[in-house]
């Protein structure tokens, strides 16, 4: 009998790796991409999609209250408060909408714009796959469910993404990347997806055939709002910064693209570094209207002749990241800003939330001619005033600055992170993660 027992042992070990390891038996066949993105985001599939049988499972339905939960919470305080802000505040609509700096949140771009028929969102976060769930084990697919809750957690109770967590949540196994997050999104704003492929963009710009050397990697999204009219997501996964943003064609395919609306938010005030210059330049030049938080373009790069603004919320100066500074003009803005009733960006929590509108009122000059040199431009001239700053304190400048020349109170230059949290810069640190 002794004899008998690592053979029994040896057997017994053999069918529980089996068993992790096999896929499900309900069915191998592929699931469409929207019921796909349905039985991530914890709803029903179609009745006769393969995956409808997985929902039986305990796992996903725990996965699906807590989805529910979520979201009705989100909607309820936020979304809903946002549709409205939009519906009243945002009425010069265009069919482009550009969000840089977002990586997959296409939940506040389609909250924000819902009128646009084509959405461009870029970060640095990779795009990612979702093979067909069917071919994957139990385990590996309650794998995935938590870690989409753990990847959502931050964006869905503070309204921005924790790259790091983002990263340690979903790049671990077959479903990995932007792509399960972006279904997740789709889904749970009603969308319905009718195609999904991965597209690359040579230097100048234009798609390059499947298979071929591509400067910029996407994926395209065609979807509609129920029954009404396809529209296209793109998400890029590309360096926006300076050094690298000249040779991705990604610049030149968004101006194809025509007047946009951008909206910028929690974007780690990469747009006030000195780093990010061709990237500010190309917004201000192909932007109609840009909606952004105080960590985007500074105010005093938008020439007073070609833009009226409007502020909104309550401006308190930056938060204590290396970079970023109270600006001076954002807080005249403010002194006469309209309420919010919702929470959005690093300040997440209602009263302490800002947004301000910009709207193109002239067009045909060219703003980077208007803005200032900041010290990392090539052709820097002046020295720019770094004043101490506290968050939470309005500083004046300690200098009155020239009439009519646009001035910038830039502090240092921005970190690589704050341990645990924000994650900006690639090894070369000129790649700010998105």
């Amino acid at each position: 009998m002794p004899t008998m027992m690592p053979k029994v042992i040896a057997a017994v070990l053999m069918a529980v790796v089996l068993s992790l390891s096999a896929p499900p038996a309900y069915s191998v066949d592929s699931a469409t991409a929207n019921d796909t993105a349905r039985f991530l985001a914890g709803m029903q599939p179609a009745p006769t999609s393969p995956l409808s049988g997985l929902t039986s499972d305990s796992l996903w339905q725990q996965h699906a209250r807590r989805f529910d939960a979520l979201f009705g919470r989100e909607e309820s305080t936020k979304l809903s408060r946002i549709r409205a802000f939009s519906q009243q505040r945002l009425t010069e609509k265009h069919d482009t909408m550009l969000y840089m700096f977002g990586g997959p949140d296409f939940l506040y771009a389609t909250t924000f714009f819902p009128n646009a028929s084509t959405y461009v969102l870029a970060g640095l976060e990779q795009i990612g796959d979702v093979p067909p769930l069917t071919s994957l084990s139990h385990g590996t697919v309650d794998q995935t469910l938590q870690g989409l809750e753990g990847s959502l957690g931050t964006i869905l109770n503070f309204s921005f993404f924790i790259t790091k967590k983002m990263k340690t949540e979903l790049y671990n196994g077959p479903v990995t990347g932007t792509l399960p997050i972006l279904y997740v999104f789709l889904a749970r704003t009603g969308k319905t997806i009718h195609e999904v492929s991965f597209v690359g963009l040579d230097q100048a710009g234009n798609f390059v055939s499947p298979g071929g050397r591509s400067a910029s990697r996407g994926v395209k999204i065609v979807f509609s709002d129920g029954f009404g009219a396809k529209k296209t997501l793109y998400y890029f996964s590309t360096n926006l910064a300076d050094d690298s943003i000249g040779q991705t064609g990604f610049l030149q395919f968004c101006a194809s693209l025509g007047p946009a609306d951008s909206f910028i938010k929690s974007a780690s005030y990469l747009l006030q570094t000195g780093r990010f210059n061709k990237l500010r330049n190309f917004l201000l030049d192909r932007s109609a209207t840009i909606l952004q938080d105080d960590t985007g373009i500074p105010i005093a790069y938008f020439d007073p002749k070609m833009w009226r603004f409007r502020a909104f919320g309550h401006y308190s100066g930056p938060l204590n990241i290396s970079g970023a500074t109270y600006q001076a003009r954002m807080g005249e803005l403010f002194r006469n800003a309209i309420p919010i009733d919702f929470g959005v960006g690093y300040r997440w929590r209602i009263n302490e939330s800002n947004l301000v509108l910009a709207q193109r009122v002239a067009y045909g000059s060219n703003n980077s001619a208007l803005a200032p040199p900041l010290p990392s431009d090539q052709y820097a001239h002046k020295k720019i005033e770094r004043p101490h700053n506290k968050v939470g304190l309005q500083q004046q400048p300690s200098k009155k600055p020239v009439e009519n020349e646009p001035r910038i109170e830039q502090r240092g230059v921005l970190g690589c992170g704050i341990p645990g949290i924000f994650s900006f810069c690639s090894n070369s640190e000129t790649k700010a993660t998105q």
